[in-house]
Parts: structure tokens; sequence; C-alpha cells
């Protein structure tokens, strides 16, 4: 898998209904070292017909998968592909529930959410949400969001190449892609 990591300092959805949220019982024990997250998102047009796409994996210490969950869900209107991938993104992270010490790695092929998270967001905030060339930063909502979901946990946000064979990366394209035309059809009303 071709992925680079940087430590981190720190929409309308529908979500699946058969895709529950890690619960207390599943905190990590002994041996539970760590959680990976590999989200993606898919629009049919771009702007288009939105979903998203989640894996999250908890591994011991040799790597091992003690526990995987997938979720999945649709925009409720018209939307852009990024947006769909940090809304997954924040799903991933909100799924794990109560904040714990244990590493988290938020897998993403859009780089512009690990550059984002990795250093970006504080200096978008400081410059009242302008990026260095004075533009306006995009998609403020889900960035928030996505900074609250990952407040008081140990998260690093990764980059790893889309269409490329990464195991659970292919799956969360495969999650979005269903998911946007789950979308498409509810708001066309074609089956």
């Amino acid at each position: 898998m071709n992925a680079t990591t940087t430590p981190s300092p720190f929409a309308a959805t529908v979500p699946a209904p058969d895709a529950p949220a890690f619960t207390s019982d599943d905190q990590p024990a002994k041996g539970q070292t760590r959680i990976e997250i590999y989200t993606d998102g898919s629009c049919i047009g771009n702007p288009g017909y939105g979903g998203y796409g989640v894996v999250i994996l908890r591994k011991d210490a040799e790597g091992a998968t003690l526990k995987r969950r997938e979720r999945s869900g649709h925009a409720a209107a018209m939307t852009t592909n990024i947006r769909m991938e940090m809304t997954g993104a924040c799903v991933g992270l909100e799924s794990i529930g109560v904040p714990t010490e244990e590493p988290i790695t938020v897998f993403c092929d859009a780089i512009l959410i690990p550059d984002a998270m990795n250093g970006w967001l504080a200096k978008w905030k400081a410059n009242g949400w302008r990026k260095a060339n004075g533009k306006a930063v995009e998609n403020v909502d889900l960035w928030d969001r996505l900074e609250q979901a990952a407040a008081g946990r140990n998260v690093t946000f990764a980059w790893v190449r889309g269409h490329n064979g990464a195991e659970h990366n292919e799956r969360a394209d495969k999650l979005a892609y269903a998911a946007a035309r789950r979308g498409e059809a509810k708001a066309t009303g074609v089956r």
C-alpha cells in the first residue's frame, strides 16, 4: 500500500441502517493497539448525487484485525466528491465511540484531507478561514465537524493512493459508489 503519514495536531447524510457504532464494550483491551479508518467519497457527476464509504478496523499489536465495521451513506442533496470523502472521515471517527489514547490512522485518497488536518487547518482558522492565497476555504462546516470528531483522540491522517490495489481503500470506494447510486435512485425515483 502506498501511504504517507504526518502526525496530526489533534452535510446531511443518511447512514446505512445496519452499521452499528463501536460501543464502550469495543474499547481497547490488552493487545488492541490501534484503529485504521479508510474513507472514500463518490459522486455521480461532480457536483452530483454523492455517497461515502468507510471501513473501520481495530488491529492488535501484530497487525491482525480484531474487529471490522463498514459504514456508508448518501447525501440528501447534490454534493461534491470531496464533501463525501470528508463526511466519511467524520462518520468513521464519530463511529468509534468514547475517545481513548488508542492510535487512530485515517486513510484518505484525497490528499487535501491529510494535508489540511496535519497542518493547514490551524493556519486557515488563524487567517479567518482564508487560504494562503487569500481565497476562502470551502466546506468550513465539514472541517469544523472533522476537527471535533478528532478532538481528544490520538489521530494521524494519511494519504493512500486511490485505485491502486489498497484492499480497504478499494472497499471504501465500492461502498461510496453504491451509496451514491442509492442516493441517485432515491432522488430520481429510478431503481
